[in-house]
């Protein structure tokens, strides 16, 4: 225990203080499950905010890891020179990503993604406006600050970039009013994760795609949270014309990577200089995101995210029922879910009856209850976790 309280006075003493934190020290990891330095066992329900994709320590990563540590980290001259680690994981995306998308480019985070995204975007078009929408999150850098569509996180910094719009989400009247307006993209979310779990009509993205094409407007869609088998497919705009794509999180299980792709019309606009990284498509990150697609594909993951999903929210929807004053909406896709609770004071206490009993979740817009744990969750662990949930239901109903 001396060891904990190390860590704690540690980080409390030097670590930048920008997040309220939980009193647990996380030591290590196996599969959904998490152990303290103080030996305490918890189940986890964040993924580390949905970048755990295929569990903690799994062996594929571990392997990945170790196996391109011993031969090179990162090239000599960056990304100017070629990379068989790379060029192995360009050839595997290309068989997922939609077949117009043809051009890559690697990144550090999500964040970085969606940056690069908005700058190239206006250098292609010339133009300058980008729509966004209300509620929605893209990153923590001044230029994805200024696109997320909610004032806490926008209201604090000045000056933020300008020529941002922003209309309501799932609301394509609300576009037409203002895509006529200098606009070089939209940039949207399939499903807003941080803004609530979100969920747009189905034909959203489609009418929002074809709108686009109609005005010669670029489709940033911002894939970071449900990419990668997270609602069920390995995109949820797979069926729509997109001209950006950004992912990050379940691209390489933990590892910090990110990537966009894009068409070749709009490779064709950009040049030389115009974008960049030094850590960018490194081999070591390429060799693990590889490693994580490549364990998706094989064991399907998709079948267990559609299962192991559809089961929980009905299961969800049916406490939604019994809870009437405590839950307000129970709503999401494949394993990404959202409990909307009464308020929230009872979003924290519930959250801290969790931990208490082995359940680590993650609350976000105060209110709301985020669950998304790796995508290889068995049913067995997702009812383990579900029913530490209830229970905790259950003594807050008795208060």
């Amino acid at each position: 225990m001396a060891e904990t309280r190390d860590t704690f006075q540690i980080e409390d003493d030097n670590y930048a203080l920008f997040a309220n934190k939980t009193k647990v020290s996380i030591e290590k990891g196996e599969g959904v499950y998490v152990y303290g330095e103080d030996g305490e066992k918890y189940i986890d329900f964040t993924a580390g905010w949905g970048v755990t994709s295929i569990g903690h320590a799994n062996p594929v990563i571990t392997q990945a890891l170790c196996d391109q540590s011993k031969k090179i980290i990162q090239n000599p001259n960056s990304g100017a020179t070629y990379s068989p680690a790379r060029s192995k994981l360009l050839s595997l995306m290309q068989e997922i990503l939609p077949e117009n998308l043809t051009r890559i480019f690697f990144s550090n985070s999500g964040a970085e993604a969606n940056d690069a995204a908005i700058k190239l975007a206006r250098k292609a078009t010339g133009k300058l406006n980008i729509i966004s929408t209300e509620k929605s999150f893209h990153g923590r850098t001044i230029s994805t600050v200024s696109a997320t569509g909610q004032n806490v996180h926008r209201s604090r910094f000045n000056p933020l970039i300008p020529n941002h719009i922003f209309v309501p989400y799932n609301n394509i009247p609300a576009i037409e009013k203002v895509i006529g307006n200098d606009v070089a993209a939209v940039i949207v979310e399939p499903i807003q994760g941080e803004g609530g779990i979100n969920v747009p009509d189905p034909d959203y993205l489609e009418n929002l795609s074809n709108l686009c094409m109609e005005n010669n407007v670029l489709l940033i869609v911002d894939e970071i949270q449900t990419g990668f088998y997270r609602t069920g497919p390995v995109f949820m705009s797979n069926n729509v014309k997109v001209d950006i794509l950004t992912m990050a999180k379940g691209i390489a299980g933990g590892f910090p990577f990110g990537a966009f792709a894009f068409t070749e019309e709009i490779q064709d606009k950009l040049g030389i200089g115009d974008h960049g990284g030094t850590y960018c498509g490194n081999p070591l990150g390429c060799a693990v995101a590889y490693s994580v697609i490549k364990y998706m594909l094989d064991n399907k993951l998709w079948e267990n995210v559609e299962y192991v999903g559809e089961s929980s929210i009905a299961e969800l929807k049916e406490l939604k029922k019994e809870y009437p004053n405590i839950i307000k909406d129970v709503r999401g896709k494949g394993l990404l879910i959202a409990v909307e609770l009464a308020n929230d004071n009872t979003a924290a206490t519930i959250n801290s009856k969790c931990l208490d009993d082995g359940l680590i979740l993650n609350v976000t817009q105060g209110n709301i209850i985020r669950m998304f744990p790796a995508l290889n969750i068995s049913q067995k662990e997702m009812e383990e976790g579900l029913n530490i949930f209830k229970n905790a239901l259950d003594e807050f109903k008795d208060q």
